[in-house]
């Protein structure tokens, strides 16, 4: 939602909740962890009840622990912080699951896969950032497929169930090399909402699966 127009947000998200997209993403930024400011509590309760599609919140902040309950208690089913943000990844996978809501880890373009790959076994998503976070519109990081790759790999041997999903630069020319890697989840903002017919879009990018 952050590359939605924010002057007619409802519309916006109203036509999303009408589209195929199985998904609400919504990045919140701090304007500390990443340059950005973007949604607070007020924004996500509007959006929130202007769809009923699942909702995935995206915390670039910092001291996330602080904040996801109040996320889960404004209608987040999927709470990812960033492993960069905290000091201990898995108590705050816990902790988040202690709220009812899913719970994600995110790691940035330069953060080594290992850090997620040591929590699947407490993860419901892991997030790879193919750009880094805070600005949209930024073109995919080719290097990103191998991260992902390796999360399939561990995530089917070990049998955790964890979803792996892949925000920044995601576009229909990509998408379908994108799933044949392993994603499960295509976070598309950019390539959405500029588009002639996002609907459309949308559900070609799901058709490339």
């Amino acid at each position: 939602m952050l590359s939605a127009d924010f002057g007619h947000l409802e519309r916006d998200t109203r036509m999303i909740d009408a589209s195929l997209a199985e998904w609400i993403h919504i990045d919140v930024m701090d304007g500390v962890f990443v340059p950005n400011i973007s949604f607070g509590f007020p924004v996500m309760k509007a959006i929130r009840a202007a769809t009923g599609k699942f909702m995935d919140v995206h915390l670039m902040i910092i001291e996330p622990e602080r904040y996801i309950e109040r996320f889960a208690k404004a209608g987040a089913q999927a709470v990812t912080f960033h492993a960069e943000a905290v000091d201990d990844v898995r108590a705050t996978l816990i902790k988040t699951r202690s709220y009812g809501v899913k719970a994600g880890v995110s790691i940035k373009p330069a953060t080594d896969v290992s850090v997620a790959a040591d929590v699947l076994e407490d993860a419901d998503l892991i997030l790879v950032m193919s750009v880094e976070p805070g600005f949209g519109g930024q073109s995919f990081i080719e290097g990103t497929l191998d991260k992902v790759r390796e999360l399939r790999r561990l995530i089917d041997a070990r049998k955790t169930g964890t979803l792996i999903s892949l925000d920044g630069g995601v576009t229909l020319e990509n998408a379908g090399r994108l799933f044949e890697a392993g994603c499960d989840v295509l976070v598309a903002g950019s390539a959405v909402f500029g588009a002639a017919d996002p609907k459309t879009e949308i559900a070609k990018m799901l058709e490339a699966e």
